[in-house]
């Protein structure tokens, strides 16, 4: 399928706000995915209000897309969306997960650029300007990249390092390291990534596998806001393998050479063992080195299983073609 970007506005010249006639308003879209964040809403939207006063030569919108939450935060977000028009929600019909979230607020979102943004406010708004200045002067993507991750446990920040490296040496798409999902997109972006079909998405490949010409912003991280963070080390693992295996075939293919040097091992083990029956006779070894053996054998051939066993997991849950997500309501 060849992806073939719409045509926007001629971004060769660099743009100021003064030069944007009322007219010709550019609008920005916030997409906001939120689950669970009912203390988190109330700041959200101070830090979003004081942002739209700054940047008054642009319409904004605000995505707002309920993950399937089990406290009140639906019902602050509807309040919100009757109070100002410029906030919009999409009610979920059950918790799908942040990826698909996003991507229910990248579908939803009409404005020429759209920006990722956590409802705990980790990601400062106050970069957002610095962002839309950037944008303006022909950027198609400004990524928002963290140097200071303090905020964060050692464990994660330790995690989210080797994550990067592997990846890096695994895969053929290169991710920026300690960038997230803050960041804006031209709508030529988005377009070209509303035409992707894959159903398992890992956000963060898509974004860099869609490539378009990118300036990067840095940043220091803050202290979450309100509530507590919704993924575990469990969530992590298993979202650090959905990475690995959205973009890089290297797992298999390191069992095959697993299986070719065990078979090479095995073949001169075994020459060995005819030598040495030729010259020293028959003898009877004992029990341990065989029963280990097969043991160590029999674990390299299970993980292989495994490792195999993600990938026909993702063709199959590709082949039943189900939605990413379901939008049980809009506000």
């Amino acid at each position: 399928m060849v992806l073939t970007p719409t045509p926007v506005m001629n971004l060769e010249q660099p743009v100021t706000l003064q030069d944007l006639p009322v007219a010709v308003r550019r609008k920005v879209s916030i997409v906001v995915p939120c689950h669970n964040e009912s203390e988190a809403i109330p700041e959200l939207h101070t830090a979003l209000l004081g942002l739209f006063a700054q940047l008054s030569a642009y319409d904004f919108e605000v995505i707002c897309v309920d993950d399937g939450s089990s406290d009140d935060t639906l019902l602050q977000l509807v309040t919100l969306a009757r109070r100002d028009r410029r906030f919009h929600v999409i009610e979920l019909s059950r918790n799908f997960g942040k990826e698909s979230a996003l991507t229910a607020g990248l579908n939803e979102a009409t404005g020429d650029a759209v920006i990722p943004f956590d409802a705990d406010l980790q990601d400062p708004p106050e970069l957002i300007p610095r962002m839309i200045e950037e944008w303006a002067a022909g950027a198609e993507v400004v990524l928002a990249r963290r140097v200071d991750r303090t905020q964060d446990g050692f464990l994660k920040r330790k995690s989210a390092e080797l994550f990067y490296q592997f990846h890096e040496k695994l895969s053929t798409i290169s991710l920026p390291e300690n960038v997230g999902d803050f960041r804006l997109i031209d709508r030529i972006v988005v377009d070209v990534l509303k035409q992707l079909p894959e159903h398992h998405r890992f956000m963060k490949g898509l974004f860099a596998w869609v490539g378009f010409r990118t300036v990067t912003l840095d940043y220091k991280r803050n202290a979450r806001a309100r509530g507590t963070t919704k993924f575990s080390g469990w969530k992590l693992w298993n979202f650090a393998i959905e990475g690995f295996t959205s973009f890089s075939t290297a797992p298999l293919k390191f069992w095959s050479y697993v299986g070719i040097l065990g078979a090479l091992t095995t073949l001169l083990y075994a020459l060995v063992v005819v030598l040495r029956t030729l010259i020293y006779g028959v003898d009877v070894p004992g029990y341990a080195s065989l029963l280990v053996a097969i043991l160590f054998i029999g674990s390299l051939q299970l993980i292989s299983v495994g490792v195999l066993g993600e990938y026909i997991g993702r063709i199959y849950m590709e082949a039943k073609n189900r939605p990413v997500y379901v939008i049980r309501k809009r506000y």
